[in-house]
Formats: structure tokens, sequence, C-alpha cells
């Protein structure tokens, strides 16, 4: 094995240990490095061969050449930060806050501050350890650039049960999105299997051998020519799930330019351009959550107004479809 510098690795593939998944050998390595580790670095990209990111489950071949890049370890100790919280309501055992979009979830690779996490454990000081060291009251998440509620546990009963909702899909998680395109009928359903992408590792996929079932029921609210507003609701709650879907079925999120880029329609009024060009993000809210309260049991309910930039949009598409 040849060191070039630090944190990085080039490692030539071995007969004896040709045949074997790319995550079993490398915990092998004498890196002190878990298998569960390992597969987390794989899937974000951290380990490549020939140039191109892999699966875990890559079957070695003798002679393949490996790249790997460690990044330095993570503090274990987070550090509070002062940001503020948009707290649609709090008690003693949770808490329902309105993210911004741009706003990341918890820490991870290239978030290591200013996350929701850091700001949580400010207003919350209590809350460190609290369903886990790295991602302490967090329940569910929301893409960096979604925004809407989200449901954070102040004590661990209540994350246990929160949790347990989410998973039992007990929990009502209602989003509204903008997307190109018209979609002629009124409501659908879209199920797949969604997983990591087999290439591009910070991306999730339909087209993949092996995934996990997502299903998403989605309503249409109004039509605009060449968009269409809608509600979405999640069955189940797959990473990036909506953003995939939308994707697959021709009809993307409006400013998601990961899943792929919607055409503005020709003649496209330059208000409409300088309106979409100015979202921060995806045109995606979490709008709705529902859930049991982890103490008393009564049913509990929230909505979050939809973020200016999305409003300012939606103005814009009325007017043009009103003829104003």
């Amino acid at each position: 094995m040849k060191q070039q510098k630090q944190d990085k690795t080039i490692w030539r593939v071995p007969a004896e240990m040709a045949g074997n998944r790319l995550d079993v050998c490398l915990t092998k390595l004498s890196f002190g490095i878990s298998r569960s580790q390992w597969k987390r670095l794989i899937e974000e990209g951290f380990v490549r061969i020939e140039g191109q990111g892999i699966p875990p489950s890559h079957v070695l071949k003798p002679g393949e050449i490996v790249d790997i890049t460690i990044p330095p370890p993570e503090p274990l100790e987070l550090e509070p930060e002062k940001i503020a919280l948009d707290i649609v309501y709090e008690d003693d055992s949770l808490l329902v806050i309105n993210k911004p979009s741009g706003m990341v979830v918890h820490p991870g690779a290239g978030h290591s501050k200013h996350t929701l996490v850091h700001a949580l454990l400010h207003h919350c000081p209590d809350l460190a350890g609290i369903g886990g060291k790295k991602r302490p009251g967090i329940v569910h998440r929301l893409d960096k650039d979604t925004s809407g509620l989200l449901v954070v546990a102040k004590t661990e009963s209540a994350h246990h049960s929160l949790s347990a909702q989410i998973k039992e899909k007990q929990a009502k998680r209602v989003y509204v999105a903008l997307v190109y395109g018209t979609i002629p009928d009124d409501t659908g359903q879209i199920q797949t299997l969604i997983g990591r992408h087999p290439v591009h590792r910070q991306k999730m996929s339909i087209n993949v051998r092996s995934g996990r079932e997502a299903i998403t029921y989605w309503e249409v609210i109004e039509r605009f020519p060449d968009f269409t507003w809608m509600s979405l609701r999640l069955h189940t709650g797959r990473t990036h799930q909506i953003r995939v879907h939308m994707a697959h079925i021709r009809h993307p999120v409006v400013g998601d330019n990961v899943y792929g880029r919607g055409r503005l329609p020709q003649g496209c009024p330059s208000e409409l351009k300088a309106a979409i060009a100015d979202l921060s993000g995806q045109a995606l809210h979490a709008q709705t959550l529902g859930f049991h309260h982890p103490v008393t049991g009564g049913s509990m309910e929230f909505s979050a107004p939809l973020p200016t930039a999305i409003r300012r949009i939606l103005y814009i598409l009325k007017k043009i479809k009103e003829g104003y």
C-alpha cells in the first residue's frame, strides 16, 4: 500500500482479496475503521475505483486501483451555536421547528458547523445525547434546501415514541411543491424502489438493483401554464424521496438542480425568471406535520407558512394565469 499523503491512500487489490466485497476488504486493512464506517465513507464518495464511485458491495478484481480518502475525524463534542430558530411549538418533551431552506439538519461530511443541531444544543443544553451524540434530538430530517416542519425530541422516551410513529407510518407529513409541466390527473401515487445511485453516491436513484420501497401520494392544488402546484404526502420517508419521484415522472421540482432541471417555458416573463432564480433551494416545503404527543397521547398537528420566495413565484404565476 502506497501512502501519498496524510489522508489519501492508493491501494492496488492483491489477488488474494479479489472476489470479495469492497467494504469487507477495507475493514481488514490496518485503518482501525469499522465495516459500518467504511460503508458510510464509500456511500459518501470517499472511496473510488478508477475514478468512479462504487457501492460497498462492489466485488473486487485483482489489480484494481482503489483511491481512498479518509476525512479528518469529527470532534466528539458538538459546540452549541447561537442561531435563531423559528419555534412553532415547545413543551418539556418536544419542539416543532420551521426550518429555513439552506440549513443543514445535522453535522456530516462538509457540514461540521452551523447546523440545526448546533442551534438546538444552544437552545436546549440538556439535549446532548438524546437519540445519539451526532444527531441529538433529531427524529426525522429535511434536505438542506427544503424548508418546513420538523419535530425534535427533548427526552429519550419522546425520541423513542416519535421515531416509532415515523417508522410505523403513524405520523402525518404533507409537503407542497411547485413542479415543471402541467400534470393532467388530479391525484396519483408513485411507487418505486429508491437506493443510493451506483455511481453518483451523493444522489439517490430508482434505477438500482436493490433499494427500499418508496411510496408518495400526490394531489394537484392548482395548474398554471407550464407549472403545477401540488400537495404530496409521504407514506415512506426515503432520502430525497419527493425530488426523486417527481423527476422520475418528468415533473422535477422547480429549483432542484440535482435531479433534473426543468426548462422554463418559451417566452417566460423576466419577472418569473428572476423569481425562480432567487430561490435559495427547491420549491418544496414541509407544510403540515401531525403526530401523537409522546406523553399525553393527544393528537397534534401543525402547519408552516410558505417561504417568501415560493409565495412570490405563486403570485406571479397567478397573475400570468389570469392574464394580468
